[in-house]
Formats: C-alpha cells, sequence, structure tokens
C-alpha cells in the first residue's frame, strides 16, 4: 500500500454452492487473522477482467473461466497500522479445471515469494451472530453484495 494513495483491485470469488475460495491473511498490528478472495491490482491500461484471470494464473497457476462482474465496494481500511483505501471491482468466475473444487488448500505464491494459502469458506462463517462465525470477511460489504446476487 502507498501512503495517500487510492488502489483500483479486482477481486474474484470463486463460488462452490455456499463456499468460497478465500486466502487467509493475519495483522501483526491487529493480532487478527482474515480471509479474502484472491485478485490483485489493476495494471494501468488493462480490463479489470483481464486482472483477475492475471492474478489467478500468476497466484495458482490455474485458468480461469465464465467470468461475470459483480459490483464495486470501497474499503477504507487499516493493515499492519497502515491506513489503506481501495476501489475494488468484484467478479465472479469458475476455474476451468473442475478438481479444484474438490481440494481443501491451494497454495500459491504472490510476485515477491510470499506464500499464499487458499481454501474454501462456508459463508455462514462469515455471518455476525452466527454460533459458528469466525474471523472476518474482507473487504467490508462483500459478504452482503453476494447476498444481493442470490
Amino acid at each position: 500500500m502507498k501512503a495517500g494513495k487510492v488502489r483500483a483491485i479486482a477481486i474474484c470469488v470463486f463460488q462452490n454452492g455456499n463456499r468460497i475460495l478465500v486466502a487467509e491473511g493475519y495483522d501483526r498490528v491487529k493480532k487478527q487473522v482474515f480471509y479474502r478472495p484472491l485478485g490483485g491490482t489493476i495494471e494501468f491500461g488493462e480490463p479489470a477482467a483481464i486482472t483477475v484471470q492475471r492474478e489467478i494464473q500468476e497466484e495458482l497457476e490455474l485458468v480461469m473461466v465464465g467470468i461475470k462482474y459483480l459490483g464495486t465496494l470501497e474499503n477504507i481500511f487499516s493493515y499492519e497500522g497502515q491506513a489503506g483505501h481501495e476501489i475494488i471491482l468484484v467478479f465472479d468466475g469458475e476455474f476451468q479445471d473442475s478438481s479444484v473444487y474438490k481440494m481443501k488448500i491451494l497454495i500459491g505464491y504472490e510476485g515477491d515469494g510470499a506464500k499464499i494459502t487458499a481454501l474454501w469458506k462456508d459463508l455462514e462463517e462469515f455471518t455476525p451472530g452466527n454460533h459458528r462465525a469466525g474471523p472476518p470477511l474482507y473487504p467490508t460489504g462483500l459478504l452482503e453484495l453476494l447476498r444481493e446476487q442470490k
């Protein structure tokens, strides 16, 4: 994150029944585990739908198809003690290889070599007040956007 800059990103929520694929993250300042769909920064001149395809290919070495725009979210947040501001284009998509939906964990890598652990999580785990509720789903507003789609 660059201080004082708004970042445009694209993410993809691969859905499998009531589950979505999310990467697990940890904020050392907040001492908090969280989950977030995969994606990344939209490069200058790159359509957002191409961004999610590129990011999934780079991070997981998987091909996605059936890309569908779901909506846009604005996320103003703090991570590792730094303020952040993102405009997020949210997409749905499918993996070309259907065996991915049977995997419990997917391991990938960021461009800088940082390990990504992605897993399928039931949306009910992110519902406030649910007895099974766990760590939060980011960006804020994503759960509501997904529920509006159903």
